[in-house]
């Protein structure tokens, strides 16, 4: 198990290493999409894609957390 985690991380060791001389992060990106398609399952079944539009160009004035 030690070996195979230790060719993983070799494999991995350039990407791992250039974080440090580019900290770049999709985490807020990522979470935005969560938070869209939360918004759009929970949104199943309106007719109006413009409120749903409205909704998402919206989300970044919101300071809830969507749970679901």
């Amino acid at each position: 198990m030690l070996k195979e985690f230790s060719r993983t991380l070799r494999f991995h060791a350039q990407g791992i290493l250039a974080w440090y001389d580019y900290p770049i992060s999709t985490a807020a990106l990522e979470g935005t999409n969560n938070k869209i398609k939360t918004m759009k399952r929970q949104a199943y079944g309106f007719r109006d894609p413009e409120f749903l539009k409205i909704k998402i160009l919206g989300i970044h004035q919101t300071t809830y957390a969507l749970v679901g």
